[in-house]
């Protein structure tokens, strides 16, 4: 009797060593692999590195200047014009054709667009390139931005940029250097919370939740005067970093790449706010997007070196109010 009682414990015990044994089989195969690892190896091996969102890889670039009136034909008939401004805004005034779009649902016209590139529109260009930036994170590739907005159209459409001009804060003050760069400091990736393994899906989800977020920005007033609250990173040249001078202790890590591992000078933590600026705020505005998709803590600091130093005598293009960056004076729908 107590022979057989073992022969059927050791029968009941043979499922179990072999379930147990399919279960450490299992756990050897999952993917532990850090979601953002996966993510950016996906971006990389499909053309979605930071300078192919500002470049595409068909060499689109991320913005479309306003076109003279002889052109305006063409011009209108070759883009599906999305317009993210206010639906009071654009009841007043739009450009001929164009669709008003809530930001919050800006991916959703990809589709709808067909075979045409999409052009965003907005103010300033700014809030338009943050979306650019986004729809070809999304598979969007050839959607570009309206440079410098509304602004850029007609001089009725340009209070945006006009009023933002003329405050001259970085002059003289104290926080603003023309000492070199700091040294870039190395950090680790920003970890991304998700339980997907797929990198396609990782970024789809990351680009929708960063539209619902919304266009994440910081002036140069508080920036400037406040500069210890944030990781200030500066997106010129190095000749230009010198030469325009800069917010004191910026750093300037530029090429800002996945490829080449640079983006590592950027610090992951959460609560480090990271704020990037440009010359105009639209590149800045590119430049947050890809990293806010990335998991960084970004912000663009508004209308750039122009809001708070516009008449600052390094400028040679970008500058708001010389020409060629003044409004075209093109015509508004008529219906």
């Amino acid at each position: 009797m107590k022979k057989l009682s073992l022969i059927l414990l050791g029968l009941l015990l043979i499922p179990t060593l072999f379930l147990t044994s399919c279960d450490k089989g299992d756990d050897a195969a999952v993917n532990t692999t850090p979601a953002f690892t996966l993510m950016k190896d996906y971006m990389l091996a499909n053309n979605l590195d930071i300078n192919k969102i500002m470049t595409s890889a068909d060499n689109v670039s991320f913005v479309q200047g306003a076109p003279a009136e002889a052109d305006l034909p063409a011009f209108l008939a070759k883009y599906y014009i999305v317009d993210i401004r206010s639906a009071a805004d654009f009841t007043a005034k739009h450009i001929s054709g164009a669709k008003n779009v809530a930001f919050a649902n800006i991916l959703a016209e990809g589709p709808l667009a067909g075979a045409k590139p999409i052009l965003m529109v907005c103010y300033t260009g700014q809030t338009a390139c943050y979306g650019t930036a986004l729809l070809r994170m999304y598979g969007y590739k050839n959607t570009q931005a309206l440079k410098w907005g509304m602004s850029g159209w007609n001089s009725t459409t340009a209070g945006a940029w006009n009023g933002k001009i003329g405050a001259e804060e970085a002059k003289g003050h104290a926080k603003w250097s023309y000492e070199a760069a700091p040294a870039n400091l190395v950090f680790t990736n920003p970890v991304i919370s998700t339980l997907s393994t797929d990198g396609a899906t990782i970024l789809k989800n990351r680009v929708e939740a960063v539209v619902a977020e919304g266009f994440k920005t910081v002036t140069g007033t508080d920036v400037l005067n406040n500069p210890t609250n944030y990781f200030v990173h500066n997106y010129f040249s190095a000749v230009d970093y010198a030469a325009f001078g800069h917010i004191k202790d910026a750093y300037r890590i530029n090429p800002l790449l996945l490829a080449d591992n640079s983006y590592l000078n950027l610090d992951p933590n959460p609560a480090t706010k990271i704020v990037n600026y440009c010359y105009t705020g639209q590149t800045s505005a590119i430049v947050t997007a890809c990293l806010r998709v990335m998991g960084y803590n970004a912000y663009s600091m508004s209308f750039g070196m122009n809001g708070i130093y516009n008449t600052n005598t390094a400028w040679t293009a970008n500058r708001w109010g010389v020409a060629p960056n003044v409004p075209k004076e093109l015509p508004f729908a008529t219906n």
